[in-house]
């Protein structure tokens, strides 16, 4: 299936969660755990290169019972041919314990923060 780079769902990911912590995104009333109806789920549109990218909390059942409701992002993407979802979550087990990942993907999140972690190793034994 055609999707995005990790990089990139790992950048809207940081997005979507700075902005709904600063308060800057519109909230949804969402039908599922909300019996008053009140709006609290922040939802971001945005778009980078061909792709458009709606991102929002994970409301699912699964979600609720382990306490992750505003941790687990998902985000869902198109670019005209290609559709899908991703869900990025903040890793609790392994080498990538504490960093976030796009479940599925945890492989390319490896080489990802690998690839982060090289110029700044470089960078410390050239001085």
């Amino acid at each position: 299936m055609n999707a995005p780079d990790v990089s990139l769902l790992l950048e809207i990911d940081r997005e979507y969660r700075e902005k709904a912590e600063a308060g800057l995104l519109r909230k949804i009333a969402p039908r599922r755990y909300n019996p008053e109806r009140v709006a609290w789920l922040p939802v971001l549109h945005t778009h980078a290169g061909v792709w458009e990218f709606t991102a929002l909390f994970s409301n699912t059942d699964r979600a609720h019972e382990l306490h992750r409701t505003h941790d687990w992002v998902v985000i869902f993407f198109h670019d005209g041919d290609a559709q899908g979802q991703a869900t990025v979550v903040t890793e609790r087990h392994g080498s990538l314990s504490g960093l976030r990942v796009v479940r599925g993907r945890e492989p390319e999140c490896a080489r990802h923060y690998r690839t982060l972690a090289a110029p700044a190793a470089e960078h410390r034994t050239a001085h």
